[in-house]
């Protein structure tokens, strides 16, 4: 079955940076277009970052534009949020997904995973 598993959230203080990784199993990887959402405390989930499916387009929110850079290596079946100048405003439960469909349209068609938290202190 379809597995997504996020890692590498952590707590840091505004102006750093984290990488987060999420290793995808069970699923032809390389066919799918990526994403990145997030869901802060009391709020929906949120698109954040897109990636095509070989990596030659990506996508992202206006919040995160210059700030976050997505990146995906089909060989680990893996995609990459390189997050840097973090915020307060970045605190949430960061997930990713995909689906076959182009980056600035992208939907969670997979199972979500357990997430990873991201911590922001001011």
């Amino acid at each position: 079955q379809v597995q997504l598993r996020e890692s590498g959230g952590g707590l840091v203080q505004a102006g750093d940076s984290l990488r987060l990784a999420c290793a995808a199993s069970g699923l032809a990887f390389s066919a799918y277009s990526m994403g990145w959402f997030r869901q802060a405390p009391g709020k929906e989930r949120e698109f954040v970052a897109a990636i095509s499916n070989q990596g030659g387009m990506t996508y992202y929110a206006d919040s995160v534009n210059g700030r976050f850079t997505i990146s995906r290596d089909n060989a680990k079946n893996t995609v990459y949020l390189q997050m840097n100048s973090l915020q307060p405003a970045d605190t949430a439960v960061y997930y990713c997904n995909g689906d076959f469909g182009v980056v600035t349209t992208l939907s969670p068609t997979l199972p979500w995973g357990q997430g990873t938290q991201v911590m922001v202190s001011s």
